[in-house]
């Protein structure tokens, strides 16, 4: 985005004004300098970015911005005050965003100082030297924390949550444990899961563990497994891999998971499930495909996690119940 040039100036302005020293008026609500200074909220400390460069960021952030990160902080109990447009799709963080400013895709840069943060969490760095002149600002990138226990340690340490990282993480592996156990009684030992999607341009993905459609849940938090062709290339090499109808039967599952994908286009599903090939696969046969939606199942922090055990268990047992297991 390209940067108004009164913005520009009142940008320039307030880093001067930060560098001389000058402390905000908000009584503690806003950033007092830039990242190498401290808030009037507290002292800061020394973050170690995943890329190792060492963000000096304030002890108890009060104030946070994030484009992509806001289920992440919501689960450790920090307070977010601007999100990214996409997080607003989330239903699973959807009360929690209601006061909570959306701060665009690509993140708007005038609003954010807007809001005065203390700290900005984003996973694009291409506005990396914009917002670190609002305050300090650490770069995670995509796909950094593998699951949601790395997931809780990375932002609780972010947030200085430490505990109610702990606290979360608890919940969910008792909410787990229990899913687990009501999908063992009704799944066979050696069946098979696949999680899957097709666009609106017909093209079809198989997915790993740790890119949303569920992925975290079935492998992860229900402990189900994979066959050994989507093990093998796409869950240990952590990429997500595209397949054409042909092959569709090499990386089939016993149980196959779909996410449906059409924004603005017409579902593609109709003419799939038409298919030749697509009536063969034993999940068709046996009723064992599942189509879910994309807003409910793309997300993978641990709040978005947490609440897909219980839907993915559910359909799991129902499925069972009714194909009369």
């Amino acid at each position: 985005m390209k940067v108004p040039v009164i913005f520009s100036s009142f940008l320039a302005t307030v880093l001067l004004l930060g560098g001389c020293g000058n402390t905000s008026s908000n009584e503690g609500e806003g950033p007092s300098d830039n990242q190498n200074g401290a808030t009037e909220s507290g002292e800061m400390r020394t973050f170690t970015a995943p890329n190792g460069e060492e963000v000096s960021i304030p002890e108890n952030p009060e104030r946070i911005v994030t484009d992509f990160y806001a289920g992440e902080f919501l689960a450790v109990g920090a307070n977010v005050v601007g999100a990214g447009s996409w997080s607003f799709s989330n239903p699973f963080i959807e009360e929690e965003l209601k006061n909570i400013k959306d701060v665009g895709d690509p993140v708007n840069t005038e609003e954010v100082l807007e809001l005065e943060p203390d700290l900005i969490v984003v996973m694009d760095e291409e506005q990396y030297e914009k917002l670190s002149q609002i305050a300090p600002t650490v770069v995670i990138p995509y796909n950094t924390a593998k699951n949601v226990e790395e997931s809780l340690q990375l932002f609780g340490e972010l947030a200085n949550a430490e505990a109610e990282a702990a606290q979360f993480l608890d919940s969910f592996n008792e909410e787990a444990e229990a899913a687990r156990a009501r999908v063992e009684e009704v799944v066979e030992d050696d069946a098979t899961f696949g999680i899957y999607e097709l666009t609106d341009k017909g093209d079809f993905w198989v997915f790993n563990d740790n890119a949303g459609r569920g992925g975290q849940v079935i492998y992860n938090a229900l402990g189900l497994k994979a066959p050994d062709s989507i093990d093998e290339e796409v869950i240990k090499t952590g990429e997500m891999k595209q397949l054409s109808t042909e092959v569709i039967p090499d990386y089939a599952a016993d149980y196959m998971f779909i996410t449906d994908y059409h924004p603005e286009g017409d579902s593609k599903l109709p003419e799939m499930e038409s298919s030749p090939i697509w009536q063969g696969l034993e999940a068709v046969k046996n009723n064992r495909v599942f189509i879910n939606d994309f807003d409910t199942f793309y997300p993978y922090d641990p709040i978005s996690v947490r609440g897909q055990i219980d839907l993915i268990a559910d359909m799991i047992v129902e499925r069972a119940e009714n194909n009369g297991k």
